[in-house]
C-alpha cells in the first residue's frame, strides 16, 4: 500500500480506494450515505474521485472498526480527530468506555466457553447416556 500522506495520491476511482484501503466498494457507498466520509467530487460523467484526505478518514474508520468501535463511537473520534477540536481527554473517555464494554465481552465469552467445555466434558464421560448433555443445555429453558 502506498504512503497515504504522498502527495501524488488523488483522483481516485471508487475501486482504487477500495484497493488501497481494504474496504469494500458498497461500504465506501455506506458511509458516504451516512455522512461518515465526506462525499467526494464528481466528474461530468457522474464518477466519484477520491482524495488523499477521503482515502485517510476512511483508513480511520476501518482501523475503528478492526478495534470494535461502533459507527457511533467512530463518528465522535472522527470529530475530535478535526484540526482544532482534538481532545486527548475527550478520545481517553469514549476509549475507556469502549476498553469496559470489550473487557465485559470477554468476560462473557470466558463464562460460555467454561460451559461448553463443561458440556463437551460430560458428553466425552458419559458415552452411553440416552441424552446428550449438549442438546440438553440447548433445549433448557434457562442457561445454568
Amino acid at each position: 500500500m502506498p504512503d497515504i500522506t504522498d502527495a501524488r495520491i488523488g483522483n481516485l476511482s471508487i475501486g482504487e480506494l477500495s484497493r488501497r484501503t481494504g474496504v469494500h466498494i458498497e461500504t465506501i457507498r455506506y458511509y458516504e450515505k451516512v455522512k461518515m466520509l465526506p462525499p467526494p467530487p464528481r466528474t461530468q460523467g457522474g464518477w466519484r474521485v477520491y482524495r488523499s484526505s477521503q482515502m485517510r478518514t476512511l483508513i480511520f474508520i476501518r482501523r475503528a472498526r478492526e478495534l470494535g468501535f461502533s459507527l457511533d463511537e467512530i463518528r465522535n473520534l472522527l470529530g475530535l480527530s478535526e484540526p482544532g477540536r482534538a481532545s486527548c481527554a475527550e478520545v481517553q473517555i469514549l476509549t475507556a468506555a469502549h476498553l469496559g464494554e470489550v473487557r465485559a465481552k470477554i468476560a462473557d465469552l470466558r463464562k460460555l466457553e467454561a460451559l461448553l467445555a463443561s458440556a463437551l466434558e460430560q458428553c466425552l464421560v458419559e458415552t452411553t447416556a440416552p441424552a446428550c448433555p449438549v442438546l440438553d443445555m440447548l433445549a433448557s429453558p434457562r442457561m445454568p
